[in-house]
């Protein structure tokens, strides 16, 4: 694994707890039936989204008017190890690596039926006010739920 964020791989694997599981549909993939290097990054957004349900952070409602601070993606990286190929079943794994005062990196693994990493991840969420356009802060019971999952 040559992944800069991921260091000692095997224990970087051991902190992977929560996952989602998706099959590659066929739109997702070429004419060879290898899964568009793009639907990995749609696969993290869904593991991503289903984790914060999971854990019951930063999972803001788009029609409540006075939520004061909303996660958005300030940057995404996906590293490919092995090829991934229509009807694949895959589990995306998800974890909190880091959390800041209003960001948090999060990890991602992805592993094939066979039990394959076939593509890993990371990217950094901060919070932000939707009216604002600005980071805030996560909240103080949201960040100790979040450092208490931390691995770094």
């Amino acid at each position: 694994m040559k992944a800069s964020y991921v260091g000692d791989y095997e224990k970087w694997l051991e902190d992977f707890q929560f996952y989602i599981e998706v099959r590659v549909r066929f739109s997702e993939t070429d004419m060879y039936g290898h899964m568009n290097n793009t639907v990995s990054f749609t696969y993290f957004e869904q593991a991503r989204i289903d984790y914060f349900r999971h854990l019951g952070v930063l999972i803001p409602s788009a029609i409540d008017e006075n939520v004061k601070g909303i996660p958005i993606v300030a940057d995404l990286q996906c590293d490919y190890v092995q090829q991934v190929f229509f009807d694949d079943v895959l589990r995306i794994y998800t974890k909190v690596a880091n959390v800041g005062n209003s960001s948090m990196d999060i990890h991602y693994l992805a592993k094939n039926q066979k039990d394959e990493t076939c593509f890993t991840g990371r990217g950094t969420i901060v919070q932000m006010d939707p009216r604002t356009g600005k980071s805030v802060s996560i909240s103080e019971e949201e960040k100790l739920r979040l450092k208490s999952l931390a691995i770094i």
